[in-house]
């Protein structure tokens, strides 16, 4: 299996001639498409270059697998939720401080995966967790406000406690299983975020 680059990080160039952006664009629209209409589960390669009247190979060359393509779906939604915590208005955003701004990102991240939770699961079932460069991008962002509440503390690894309740099989559990509003959940990181910060 061929390794699969991480999902660029907002602001990196992305170089590409007009004929594959036009390509690429329309294999992404004609996977949300199934998506939408069948669900991730009936994702078929074949059946996404038919539909984007695109050779298979083209697919696979450009995306891989099914992985590859749920990616590729992924990364607009990853990029606009990029640009909301970088330099949106607070509290998500800058100019808030950092303990708010550390519980409203923490907030729109299980809306976050809640929005895509379908592909968030396929991902993680097919052993491909959402982890690279949003994963890196996460960290490093919530490692720096982590920093600024407590700079005694060990920011890098409360950074990775804090992320870790956010993912979607734990969230479907948490929903399914144990009845668990997406209010309670969000109450719950909000503690534990509380907890961590405090000296």
């Amino acid at each position: 299996m061929r390794a699969r680059p991480s999902l660029p990080v907002l602001g990196q160039p992305q170089p590409e001639r007009a004929d594959a952006a036009r390509n690429r664009q329309k294999i992404i629209d004609a996977t949300a498409r199934i998506i939408a209409e069948r669900g991730a589960a009936g994702l078929s390669l074949d059946e996404v270059a038919k539909m984007a009247g695109v050779g298979v190979g083209t697919v696979y060359r450009r995306f891989g697998d099914r992985s590859g393509l749920v990616f590729a779906l992924m990364d607009e939604r990853e990029r606009r939720f990029q640009t909301e915590f970088f330099s949106g208005p607070p509290p998500l955003g800058p100019g808030a401080p950092a303990e708010e701004r550390i519980a409203a990102f923490l907030d729109a991240l299980v809306d976050r995966v809640l929005a895509q939770q379908e592909l968030f699961l396929l991902l993680e079932k097919g052993g491909k967790p959402w982890y690279g460069g949003p994963y890196r991008v996460h960290h490093i962002h919530l490692a720096t406000l982590v920093g600024q509440a407590r700079p005694d503390a060990d920011a890098a690894y409360l950074a990775d406690a804090l992320l870790a309740p956010v993912n979607a099989g734990l969230i479907a559990y948490q929903r399914e299983e144990r009845g668990m509003s997406v209010g309670q959940i969000k109450a719950g990181l909000a503690a534990l975020a509380e907890a961590a910060l405090r000296a």
